[in-house]
């Protein structure tokens, strides 16, 4: 546990530093007045003051950070204040913290696949299956040897991290893949994934068959690093949804404790692990910014997006109003969270 709040409180501190670094230089790029770059929040640990009126702090809880700029939670006489800036440039200053999330998530994950061993393919070299008792064989439901699987029940797939997340999804129920074979593209219908479960929820099993390695080149690496960021992207989008349509509870979300207990888990299985679930959560983070909730940076460009159809500004005391409940909202679903985590380790 110990060695998981260390790197926790490190991984952490550089997703929010790069996050916070994204709006403060776009900030600055756009000559908005910047009052406060803060990492972390609470009592101030360390504060300085530049020469340019910049209070660069350190504060004590590691759960995030900010920008202060002139003009952004309340009107100001500033004219380089952020709400007189254009709405490109407020919208490029809001969106530039969750994309430097996404471009360290890259930039892990490319580390995490050219430290791999070997790189695997969609292709599939043979099967090994519990209904084969054991033994390996060519052909399995329809699939043969060297099928290259392209989708799943209708959704295009490319690396093999993006086939597995998208089968993981699936539950018993038959459906349609396509595959590529001599050229050609192949459906199989009505197939059939061998099935596990956890926690009472049943998914499909998509480690059935033996995938071909490939190359481990520069640019396989990049492809690779690039399927398995979009795939990333698309994990966190699909199980927000989930989450809201009831699919899985509230149960199923961690908190900081939760994620340090899993950090902990993956130093046991080496750097690797641990820098591949850094990448997830700096893309989690990058993507869970974007949601257009209040006091999110998603909620601050839904207000720009309302401001350019009403063509006029959002009062700027019900946007901070509805940014507060917003806060408030995620202070709260954060406290339950933690709260369930710590009772979780006992």
């Amino acid at each position: 546990m110990a060695l998981g709040i260390i790197i926790a409180i490190l991984g952490f501190g550089v997703i929010i530093f790069v996050h916070e670094l994204g709006h403060f230089l776009t900030a600055r790029f756009f000559g908005v007045t910047v009052n406060e770059f803060s990492i972390g929040m609470g009592p101030k640990i360390f504060s300085k003051k530049s020469k340019d009126g910049i209070l660069y702090s350190l504060r004590l809880l590691p759960v995030g950070g900010f920008v202060s700029m002139a003009g952004e939670d309340e009107e100001s006489d500033d004219p380089n204040s952020f709400e007189k800036k254009s709405k490109l440039a407020r919208f490029i200053i809001l969106f530039a913290g969750a994309f430097m999330n996404l471009v360290l998530g890259f930039i892990i994950m490319f580390v995490c696949v050219v430290s791999s061993d070997r790189l695997y393919s969609n292709k599939i070299e043979s099967f090994l299956v519990a209904d084969t008792n054991g033994e390996i064989v060519e052909e399995y439901q329809g699939l043969r040897a060297g099928d290259e699987i392209i989708s799943v029940d209708g959704h295009k797939v490319g690396v093999r991290y993006d086939y597995v997340f998208t089968a993981m999804r699936l539950d018993a129920r038959p459906v349609e893949i396509t595959v590529r074979r001599g050229g050609e593209k192949i459906i199989i219908e009505n197939f059939r994934f061998p099935t596990d479960s956890s926690d009472g929820i049943t998914f499909a099993n998509p480690s059935f068959f033996i995938p071909q390695e490939k190359n481990k080149n520069f640019f396989n690496c990049i492809f690779e690093t690039f399927g398995q960021t979009t795939a990333s992207v698309k994990m966190v989008v699909y199980s927000l949804v989930d989450l809201v349509s009831g699919k899985y509870s509230v149960e199923a979300v961690s908190g900081p404790v939760g994620v340090v207990s899993e950090i902990g888990e993956s130093a046991k299985y080496g750097a690797g692990s641990v820098l591949f679930l850094l990448a997830l959560i700096a893309i989690n983070i990058g993507v869970f910014n974007l949601l257009p909730f209040p006091a999110l940076d998603g909620g601050r460009i839904l207000f720009i997006a309302i401001e350019a159809v009403i063509r006029r500004p959002v009062n700027k005391k019900i946007e901070t109003a509805v940014n507060f409940a917003g806060l408030a909202m995620l202070l709260t679903l954060m406290i339950f969270v933690t709260v369930k985590d710590v009772i979780s380790l006992f």
